[in-house]
């Protein structure tokens, strides 16, 4: 693969609003907004917030709000979610929202929805109440959304103001094959969470490209795969970094989750074998490395599953760090 390849290929960011060992929800926002002007220097295409609940050490559980700080703090990259769960909201109170960051930052707002509870079933029933099965409903919800967001919607009782007559594009999340068939079926846009679901990434990008329908808002399908980033000047110092994601999936799959905590050199002391193949198989599609590692695996990734878009997400415990992985990771796409 030529070296132009990379060139061609859009690279965004997921911040997950992670919430640091010793510090607090105010810090990780400040920090946040750091990246973000730092990632629309660098040319990144997007920054987008995912919708998560009751945990400690993910501070995004109100990413419309994220969305309106960032967006006020930069210019010019676009902002939006990744994603909004729609099954925790009306699609009336989501079409008002967005309208108006739409109103406030013309052409800037994205909203990719996603149908999972972003959080654990207990919790899911605070949020969703006698909606609790309401993922069932997604599919419609999706299109009661671009109902509110139409022009045409202007005669209707219910209508979206702010919002109506806005283009604010929407995006399918998905993490399995049944998401692949929604946006293939509706002509969306596709972003896979390839960065914790690793599973069914390949099948599902076929199936939506095989499956897809062009659409007023998409003539070809268009995919966007999430991945764990951690670039460094040497591979030995971005392991070590990485070392903090991967004490954060530990903490998923043993179901002691923690902030996320400073990097350490030796990750064996913190894991047997099976907990480091289970953490490893979730984070299958991650980039950890100095800048020519990276981009020598990145080439290799584009080459063989032909995405669009690149989304980075970085779990790095140091701020100084995560800038700098976040400017080695802009610089292999120049």
């Amino acid at each position: 693969m030529s070296i132009n390849t990379l060139k061609n290929i859009p690279y965004s960011i997921l911040d997950l609003a992670t919430v640091l060992d010793g510090y607090k929800a105010a810090d990780t926002f400040k920090n946040s907004l750091e990246i973000a002007q730092q990632s629309e220097a660098l040319g990144y295409n997007r920054y987008w917030f995912a919708e998560h609940h009751n945990m400690g050490g993910v501070a995004s559980s109100a990413p419309s709000v994220l969305i309106g700080y960032i967006a006020g703090g930069t210019k010019t990259i676009r902002v939006g979610s990744g994603g909004i769960m729609l099954p925790n909201h009306s699609p009336l109170i989501v079409a008002e929202q967005f309208g108006t960051l739409a109103s406030l930052y013309p052409n800037r707002i994205d909203l990719g929805l996603g149908r999972a509870p972003g959080t654990d079933q207990v919790t899911a029933m605070a949020i969703r109440g006698e909606n609790f099965n309401a993922a069932h409903n997604f599919p419609r919800d999706i299109e009661k959304l671009q109902q509110l967001f139409s022009a045409e919607n202007r005669n209707s009782n219910v209508r979206a103001m702010p919002g109506e007559g806005l283009d604010i594009p929407i995006w399918i999340l998905g993490s399995s094959t049944d998401s692949a068939r929604l946006a293939a079926e509706k002509g969306l846009p596709y972003a896979f969470a390839s960065h914790f679901a690793p599973t069914y990434f390949e099948q599902a990008i076929s199936i939506y490209r095989n499956n897809f329908k062009p659409s007023i808002h998409l003539a070809e399908p268009y995919v966007m795969a999430c991945v764990n980033v951690v670039a460094a000047d040497t591979d030995d110092e971005a392991e070590i970094l990485s070392s903090s994601v991967k004490k954060m999936f530990l903490g998923v799959i043993t179901g002691k989750r923690e902030l996320l905590k400073p990097a350490v050199e030796n990750m064996n002391a913190h894991w047997g074998q099976m907990e480091k193949e289970a953490v490893e198989q979730m984070l299958y599609y991650s980039f950890i490395g100095s800048q020519d590692t990276i981009k020598n695996n990145m080439e290799g990734f584009i080459s063989k599953y032909g995405v669009n878009e690149v989304m980075a997400t970085s779990h790095i415990y140091d701020q100084q760090a995560k800038l700098h992985s976040n400017l080695l990771f802009a610089g292999i796409f120049k």
